[in-house]
């Protein structure tokens, strides 16, 4: 690809400079606002667009600019599955999810943590549900965390020609400052204008490449294409290899009901009427966003063979664009990767913070004291996850993302929907919904997730939800005092 030129280099610092700008002005604005709230959740008063673009942006990591177009350019339009899952599963999450969840997490203590809100929801003192829950969090975050900083170390690599590790290191360093620093409130602005800059390089590139094969003097390159490329069913009819892909790819979208940092999207906004708008633009953000993913089959017309299926995005802009902007538009792929590291930084450290760190270790921590014992989980994962990326035989964008999505799917995924749709589900349920969901998830990746071609998701979901009805029956109902905060968890809170 060659190094990178002035023009590039001035758009991806400037990009920099306004990450980093936004943490600093959250710090300097908020270094006197004390509570746990408000640092991880923004105080709830996240306004609509900023909510809507937030949540798109920490949930489309720099997969959707690299893993999934690369995904659809080597393998074909049968890959576009999922897109059509994560459609399903955000409009899904939207109007099922956020409206009641944000109410419920009010009602039950103002929680402000996935955990403690399941903890609350059942008026229990036990934390076990609580610490697990921060355990899987911790864990998954890191695997999560991974796949963003392993986007970044590509791009740099590619564009610039800096080694990945030394681009992975300054990444990751980035993340930090302005989650350090800023708290929910940095992360959910610099997602905001990331979300943005996304939506501008997904519309923009694919269209201007069309534009450009319409002209006289364009030459199509010469390739070939597998069987079935352009045919929906991958495996060129009704038969267990198109039905598994379709499957597979329709099962990301039961994700959504597990996410943790998208969940706290929908818990930090201010209102109804502000929630009403947030489903609005996010719904025609992901729609958009995931019908121009399809870029990788433009890609193969236009650019031919390449090297790396991931970098279709990286060589299409870079042959399109004049240096300057093609150095924004890159660095929407910084902007894709770095949205979602932050998330789920903050995330991860919420949840030490609140749910282990204060019930276990230090049951009278002060509010300053939880801030930073949140910052030092961030950096603890931020290390983790950097050998995780640096590691060759990591499996690469794509398959960490895959691992870390099936995990909170499977695990979260049932519990948070029973949570808010079913009166009878018991404590030991939830646990047992989490706990079934997260290992049958871990096995299925191990053992049998390349023989049967079926996306772990899938089984580690259902198996989740049938473990949590199950041991709900079997065990003592809920207390009044339990129901009678279910029947009152939805009137409105405004």
């Amino acid at each position: 690809m060659g190094t990178a030129s002035s023009g590039e280099w001035i758009a991806i610092l400037l990009y920099f400079a306004l990450v980093i700008g936004v943490g600093v002005y959250f710090f300097i604005r908020d270094r006197h606002v004390e509570g746990e709230k408000e640092y991880f959740l923004g105080g709830r008063s996240m306004g609509g667009w900023v909510a809507a673009l937030s949540a798109g942006a920490s949930d489309m990591s720099a997969w959707v600019l690299m893993g999934l177009p690369g995904s659809i350019y080597l393998y074909g339009i049968g890959k576009v599955w999922i897109a059509v899952g994560l459609v399903i599963g955000t409009i899904c999450a939207w109007v099922f999810v956020a409206p009641r969840l944000r109410r419920y997490s009010i009602r039950a203590n103002d929680s402000i943590t996935i955990p403690q809100f399941l903890t609350n929801r059942f008026q229990s003192k036990n934390k076990g549900l609580q610490i697990i829950s921060a355990i899987v969090f911790v864990v998954v975050y890191c695997i999560y965390s991974a796949s963003s900083i392993s986007a970044c170390g590509t791009l740099f690599n590619t564009v610039t020609g800096m080694s990945a590790k030394t681009a992975m290191i300054i990444a990751t360093a980035i993340i930090l400052v302005y989650v350090f620093l800023g708290g929910f409130n940095a992360v959910c602005w610099t997602d905001f204008f990331q979300g943005m800059l996304m939506l501008a390089a997904l519309m923009l590139t694919p269209i201007l490449a069309l534009f450009v094969m319409k002209g006289a003097d364009f030459v199509a390159p010469v390739m070939a294409v597998p069987e079935n490329y352009y045919n929906v069913l991958s495996g060129g009819g009704f038969n267990w290899k198109s039905l598994s892909d379709i499957i597979s790819g329709l099962g990301w979208g039961l994700g959504y009901f597990g996410m943790p940092h998208i969940l706290l999207r929908f818990m930090a906004i201010e209102d109804d009427a502000k929630l009403k708008t947030s489903r609005r633009i996010a719904t025609i953000w992901v729609v958009i966003s995931m019908f121009i993913a399809v870029l990788g089959l433009i890609g193969r017309q236009f650019l031919g063979e390449i090297d790396n299926e991931n970098l279709v995005f990286v060589h299409m802009v870079r042959r399109l664009f004049p240096a300057f902007i093609s150095g924004v538009l890159l660095s929407a792929i910084l902007a894709a990767a770095m949205s979602t590291a932050d998330s789920q930084l903050l995330a991860s450290s919420s949840a030490f913070a609140s749910d282990i760190y204060k019930p276990v270790i230090r049951k009278d921590a002060t509010d300053h004291e939880m801030q930073w014992a949140g910052r030092i989980i961030v950096i603890l994962i931020s290390i983790v996850a950097f050998f995780i990326a640096a590691d060759p035989n990591c499996g690469g964008i794509m398959a960490l993302v895959e691992c870390a999505w099936a995990g909170f799917g499977s695990a979260f995924g049932p519990v948070i929907l029973l949570s808010l749709y079913w009166r009878r589900l018991t404590y030991s349920g939830a646990v047992a919904g989490v706990c079934v969901g997260f290992v049958v998830d871990a096995v299925w990746y191990a053992f049998l997730s390349s023989s049967t071609g079926l996306y772990e998701i899938i089984p580690g979901f259902l198996c989740g939800l049938i473990a949590a009805v199950v041991v709900s029956l079997c065990s003592k109902a809920p207390s009044k005092e339990v129901t009678d905060l279910f029947d009152r968890a939805f009137e409105p809170t405004d």
